[in-house]
């Protein structure tokens, strides 16, 4: 629970002459799989591309790490939510964003009401639709594997090898597997559609962390940003005394240049559920090594928030950002307008560098800061009575993830590893500055980051706290109102790296080109599209990133993707 996992990164080492991507000896697994294309990781973006292969009659299946399918779309964030332009939506996305959570397999309704309905929508609902279209095209999934290695022959990943590791009853992964090297895939092509591009990363291409500085690809907003939420809060262990040293949840700024690039992504959190009903309320238990300490900078805040506020009313809602945060569609979500809120920030790019110990380490690092924070607000005697009474009778509310004790099963990693490839989505293509002639979607969102750190400073000889990487540019409609397209070369890797490998995920991009492309609708539409280009590879004896562009267009089109606005 104490300070943010400042762990070493483990790297693979990379063996000589077969190029094995692998952290120990490749060792005889117990099961075996030949497919066509192997596609890891059950996201609505894995789960598009396996219909897309399927339905041009070849093999595939999917490895999925955990037990449930769907993703952050199977863990609350709703199928439209994240479409301000469902005109710009086309292939079968289009289709499965009209059915997905409603329980029926034909939906022919408008925009408006489709948002409406969304509203009341349930991730149980969304995940047995998707389970239902993959049992409808009979697509094999095989859960609870993680990819463990790749072994490649001249740019060729032949085999991978994937670690049996069960996660844990509240849905968080674990550090250990239980059977290592337990599955053995081999494909033609590999699709790496996870959320943290741990087979890209393992198959020994580039990739990319962290933020850009504004210099590196012109981008005026890159690199760190000027604070905001700013607050006046003494951050020392010792008020006024600066030899003390800072409370947990704040850092020390001083030597960063607005527009310098650095290490730090924006925050991650669960979109979870609260209730009071006793009939579905789990109970938020008390981390283990619960301190209070670790939240004195909030407690400060809210003295801060009493002082300033004389409205009851007010003031409770803004205790209401700090927990349960905002409630978006049903769902909580980070509140960005909160100086603290419902998740952790200065951590997401432990998680993103880590290793697989360090991922189950930050992912309950998540549980236990919510958890904590819910526990704060219930008993500390800084927060008023009447709010300490309601945040305490507030409960997961197990209606929504009934295998995971109320736990969303799966953390909201907005962004993680980035493909280096060969294009490199940037502001410029949000902003239409770009041409680009091998689409293979359309795109349309702001530059939406979420804090990536909270910082202390001095100005004018008072000391503030605030919070850094915080943006949303152009609204949820983006700076121009206006869609634009993905390059089909910013899902796949250079060509001296690997020649049969596609990411429709963590794709090509900056920091702020991602933080408008990462929306879910697009995962799709770019999954759908990878599983057509694998397929023509596959066809064509090339390698993907040789495969006949124009075909490859016109397939799409035939197939109803939009590629140009």
């Amino acid at each position: 629970m104490k300070g943010y996992f400042l762990f070493v990164l483990a790297f693979f080492v990379i063996a000589s002459s077969t190029n094995i991507y692998c952290s120990t000896k490749v060792r005889p697994s117990e099961k075996s799989i030949d497919a066509d294309v192997c596609i890891y990781c059950a996201t609505p973006s894995g789960i598009l591309a396996a219909i897309a292969i399927k339905a041009e009659g070849y093999s595939v299946v999917i490895i999925e790490p955990g037990k449930w399918v769907g993703g952050i779309l199977g863990a609350g964030v709703k199928p439209i939510q994240d479409c301000p332009n469902f005109e710009a939506v086309g292939g079968r996305t289009r289709e499965y964003m009209k059915v997905l959570g409603t329980g029926k397999s034909v939906q022919n309704i408008s925009d408006s009401v489709l948002r409406k309905i969304s509203k009341t929508m349930s991730p149980v609902q969304v995940r047995d639709d998707f389970l239902k279209i993959l049992n409808q095209n009979s697509i094999q999934v095989i859960y609870e594997h993680r990819i463990r290695s790749c072994i490649k022959n001249r740019g060729k990943i032949n085999e991978t090898f994937f670690d049996y590791a069960p996660f844990d009853e509240t849905g968080c992964p674990v550090a250990k597997p239980e059977k290592e090297f337990n599955l053995k895939v081999k494909a033609k092509v590999y699709i790496d559609a996870g959320y943290e591009g741990e087979l890209m990363a393992r198959s020994g291409v580039s990739f990319r962390t962290g933020r850009e500085s504004a210099i590196d690809f012109a981008e005026s907003n890159a690199g760190n940003c000027e604070p905001t939420n700013i607050t006046p809060l003494d951050p020392f262990i010792e008020k006024g005394n600066s030899g003390s040293g800072l409370l947990p949840m704040v850092e020390d700024c001083f030597n960063n240049t607005i527009g310098a690039g650095d290490h730090y992504i924006q925050a991650y959190n669960f979109r979870f559920y609260v209730t009071t009903d006793p009939k579905f309320k789990i109970e938020f238990k008390v981390p283990k090594d619960y301190d209070p300490h670790n939240y004195e900078l909030v407690g400060r805040y809210i003295e801060n928030l009493k002082k300033d506020i004389a409205d009851q009313d007010i003031l409770f809602q803004r205790l209401s950002w700090i927990f349960p945060g905002w409630k978006n569609a049903g769902e909580y979500n980070y509140q960005r307008n909160s100086l603290f809120t419902m998740a952790p920030v200065g951590v997401s790019h432990l998680y993103a560098n880590g290793d697989y110990a360090t991922k189950a380490r930050i992912w309950k690092y998540h549980q236990d800061y919510l958890s904590g924070l819910h526990y704060f607000l219930s008993t500390d005697t800084r927060v008023p009575e009447k709010f300490r009474e309601h945040t305490a009778n507030l409960g997961l509310d197990i209606r929504y993830h009934p295998e995971t004790h109320g736990w969303p099963n799966q953390l909201y990693i907005r962004e993680s590893r980035r493909l280096v490839g060969r294009y490199t989505i940037s502001a410029h293509d949000v902003y239409n500055k770009t041409q680009i002639d091998d689409p293979i979607a359309l795109a349309q969102y702001g530059i939406d980051t979420y804090p990536s750190r909270r910082i202390w400073f001095k100005e004018d000889g008072k000391i503030y706290v605030g919070l850094e990487g915080n943006m949303f540019v152009g609204g949820a409609n983006g700076p121009t109102n206006v869609p634009y397209p993905i390059s089909y070369r910013s899902i796949t890797p250079k060509k001296d790296e690997c020649i049969n490998l596609l990411v429709p995920v963590c794709v090509s991009a900056t920091h702020l080109g991602y933080a408008s492309a990462r929306m879910e609708p697009v995962f799709m539409i770019c999954g759908e599209s990878a599983g057509i280009a694998a397929i023509q590879a596959i066809k064509e004896n090339v390698d993907v990133q040789d495969i006949d562009i124009k075909k490859y267009k016109e397939k799409l089109i035939s197939l109803g993707q939009k590629l140009t606005w």
